[in-house]
């Protein structure tokens, strides 16, 4: 297994595929290409000659390949550049994420604090209210008292008031009785003697 250039490790770490392994050399692994049988032949000391005329001779073009080296350099650092400022927004975000859960922990803490104190004031209203129960009920039974007081004695008022006029003549012929009584007590005859006409 050969060894990956930077460039197609940047490349696999994007998400592309790693290139094809060269496949295995010779037959069976040996490094063996072909069986070649070679007839016997003298050896020749005298030098070969020379190839049949082609193209021109070898001469490496510069240009092209540095151009093209040039453009894989530029695609490596738009890359380095792309991870760079991934690697940033990815802080920045982290960073924003942990102050969010930082933010809305303190915001539980006392949203938790509030709940507490809210249930404590609305146990402490509840105890107060059952206390004003308790007194409106002994209030209502003594206002109840009072109006019962209070219709007993309207009853014994308008009693009273109906009854005066003739409580007031018995009262007065009771005065006179006496009157008279005393009058006969001490000698006077008032027998005959007419006090009040009755009408």
């Amino acid at each position: 297994k050969r060894e990956l250039t930077r460039e197609e490790r940047i490349f696999v770490n994007n998400g592309g595929t790693p290139p094809p392994t060269p496949p295995p050399g010779g037959i069976a692994n040996t490094g063996i290409t072909a069986f070649v049988q070679v007839s016997q032949q003298a050896l020749r000391r005298d030098a070969p000659a020379p190839p049949p005329e082609t193209w021109d001779a070898y001469a490496k073009k510069s240009e092209e390949s540095t151009g093209v080296i040039a453009m894989i350099d530029l695609l490596v650092k738009d890359l380095d550049k792309e991870m760079q400022e991934s690697e940033v927004m990815e802080k920045d975000a982290q960073a924003d994420y942990e102050k969010m859960m930082e933010d809305a922990g303190d915001k539980r803490a006392s949203d938790s604090k509030l709940i507490t104190q809210k249930s404590t004031e609305k146990a402490d209203a509840e105890e107060a209210m059952e206390a004003e129960k308790a007194k409106k009920d002994g209030t209502t039974k003594v206002h109840m008292a009072t109006m019962e007081y209070i219709a007993s004695l309207h009853k014994e008022c308008d009693w009273l008031m109906q009854y005066y006029d003739a409580r007031k003549s018995a009262r007065t012929s009771e005065s006179e009785s006496l009157v008279n009584a005393k009058a006969v007590l001490s000698g006077s005859d008032y027998a005959l003697v007419q006090t009040g006409s009755t009408g």
